[in-house]
């Protein structure tokens, strides 16, 4: 008989742990070592970010976490199933959006979520479906082909896709990767209410002022190991200085002694490190010795963007 009501919204009988538990995760493909024993955890209800450039082993976490490849060795568990031994519980209890863009050309949007019910072997939940259309802004296509759509559109179907069976935990892997701020809008309003409703979220991002605007903990990585975890407001605190964006006319430059630490930004804007506020009047006085006419001037603190930036590169291989 095909249950209807999944076990994905319960952990294992008289569990209170961390939604994810990973200890000693080790990975290789060949030669490459894509995790290195790696130990994370993420609480029940937590919206935490996974950050870390590419190849550093996010996905290959994510596919141990979602079954679809299984650890040289060390364990796993979503609230308290083992990804391994108790398979069918744990893949219950975990929806993932993946980055790619992996869709049947053969069913209309309705007909994929009806389907996706029925590999968790539940019965399709005809509200939950409507609602998740409803939030996702995908009710008029409702009955159109998976491959008509856009992009974007395929990028939504995909989320109500991870969500489809109520799962207790929710991983992004690069969700808004490549799609317009509507969706990122409609996407993030949709997600903060089902964290606030409980649902432990784990995102993967390269747009990081999304982590540190959604995330309560962050976690980095690098060549397969955690090099930095803390609360976002911590990693902020402890690792960001103050910073002086300016800008001096079109096709003009900083002196040489500005540019060798100065990051280039959009619109010919630079933004400088500053050990101490002091040092604004000695780059003003640089400036104006050089004959550059200040265009544009904003002192502030770091983002959790140069935050990364510096942890990776301080951090060896």
């Amino acid at each position: 008989m095909i249950e209807s009501n999944p076990l994905s919204r319960k952990g294992r009988p008289g569990f209170d742990g961390a939604a994810i538990s990973i200890k000693g995760a080790k990975k290789s493909f060949g030669q490459f070592e894509a995790l290195k024993g790696l130990d994370l955890e993420v609480k029940q209800g937590e919206f935490f970010a996974l950050l870390g450039p590419n190849g550093a082993g996010k996905t290959t976490l994510i596919s141990l976490l979602a079954g679809l490849a299984r650890p040289d060795s060390g364990a796993l568990s979503v609230l308290g199933f083992d990804v391994g031994r108790d398979y069918r519980q744990s893949r219950r209890a975990v929806g993932v959006v993946p980055q790619e863009l992996v869709f049947d050309p053969f069913f209309t949007v309705r007909e994929t979520l009806r389907l996706q019910s029925g590999y968790f072997g539940i019965r399709p939940d005809t509200k939950w479906i409507d609602e998740l259309l409803e939030n996702l802004q995908l009710r008029d296509k409702a009955d159109s082909n998976m491959r008509a759509l856009s992009g974007g559109m395929k990028r939504r179907v995909l989320v109500a896709q991870a969500l489809v069976h109520r799962p207790s935990v929710l991983i992004l892997d690069e969700p808004t990767a490549g799609v317009d701020v509507e969706l990122r809008q409609t996407l993030w309003k949709f997600i903060r209410r089902l964290n606030e409703e409980g649902m432990t979220i784990l995102l993967t991002t390269h747009y990081l002022e999304e982590a540190q605007t959604l995330c309560n903990r962050v976690a980095m990585m690098k060549a397969g190991q955690v090099i930095a975890l803390d609360t976002t407001q911590n990693l902020l605190a402890h690792h960001s200085r103050p910073s002086l964006t300016l800008s001096v006319g079109q096709g003009k430059t900083l002196p040489d002694g500005l540019m060798q630490r100065a990051s280039l930004l959009p619109a010919g804007r630079f933004r400088l490190g500053l050990e101490n506020f002091a040092e604004v009047e000695q780059i003003l006085a640089a400036c104006r010795t050089a004959g550059l006419e200040i265009k544009e001037l904003e002192v502030g603190q770091a983002d959790l963007e140069e935050v990364f930036v510096r942890i990776m590169k301080d951090t060896p291989r």
